[in-house]
């Protein structure tokens, strides 16, 4: 089975600089790869951003469905910008309370424009390795500006906001941590990923995003379907 028409369905990866990324093996490359000829997967990470503007520009990303689109899911992945410390960088930093108002702002907005919950995916930050973010920190005149302990408030805040709002999770935060493991080999420079991180967060993530696109049918026939000798014939509109 294959399916007709120009509107490819889409995922949409709405996130900050983790997500935008596509160097070291970048999850969001490694998920077009496996939905190649099902779907669009558009990358809309956003370096530097945390919810609070991201809630802002989310209606100019993200618009409602046109005639006969499909949306399969959208990957929300924001906490690692606002978990910044107030005192060292107020510019990105948003409370905590806030960071959890606006992951459900995010959700409601989607909801408003009939992307409903069963389409959404969250994903917490990953842990932050001090040692080697504060090196990154120092070689930039700055001070070390983010701890692993808040970033855990932040990734457990997420989690229950997935949860009160009835959607999937990937608690990456924990996962990366679980039987006190050394988690610092999946991060690239203390906060963003390695190729080995990157290579666990697709993994986890797939686990959850098959179940949103496996009845997806491969878009345009096989080309052994492809009728050589007609081959408008295989392409009926």
């Amino acid at each position: 089975m294959w399916a007709r028409g120009s509107l490819w369905p889409k995922v949409i990866l709405f996130g900050d600089s983790i997500t935008q990324s596509f160097d070291r093996g970048g999850w969001g490359a490694a998920i077009a790869n496996r939905l190649v000829r099902k779907c669009d997967v558009l990358n809309r990470g956003l370096s530097g951003y945390n919810t609070k503007w991201a809630l802002s520009v989310l209606p100019k990303i993200i618009t409602q469905p046109a005639n006969q689109e499909t949306i399969a899911a959208v990957i929300v992945m924001f906490g690692a910008n606002d978990s910044a410390l107030k005192d060292i960088n107020p510019v990105q930093h948003i409370p905590l309370t806030e960071y959890a108002e606006n992951l459900k702002g995010v959700v409601q907005y989607l909801k408003s424009i009939d992307i409903c919950e069963d389409k959404v995916i969250m994903v917490t930050p990953p842990p932050l390795d001090e040692s080697a973010w504060e090196k990154e920190c120092i070689a930039k005149g700055s001070k070390l500006n983010r701890y692993n302990s808040v970033t855990n408030q932040y990734a457990a805040a997420c989690v229950k906001v997935a949860e009160e709002c009835g959607i999937d999770v990937l608690d990456l935060c924990t996962l990366m941590q679980m039987k006190n493991q050394d988690f610092c080999s999946y991060l690239s420079d203390g906060l963003h990923l390695s190729e080995k991180g990157n290579t666990f967060l697709e993994t986890h993530l797939w686990a959850l995003l098959v179940k949103k696109t496996e009845r997806l049918p491969m878009i345009l026939p096989h080309w052994s379907n492809v009728d050589h000798l007609n081959p408008e014939a295989s392409f009926p509109v």
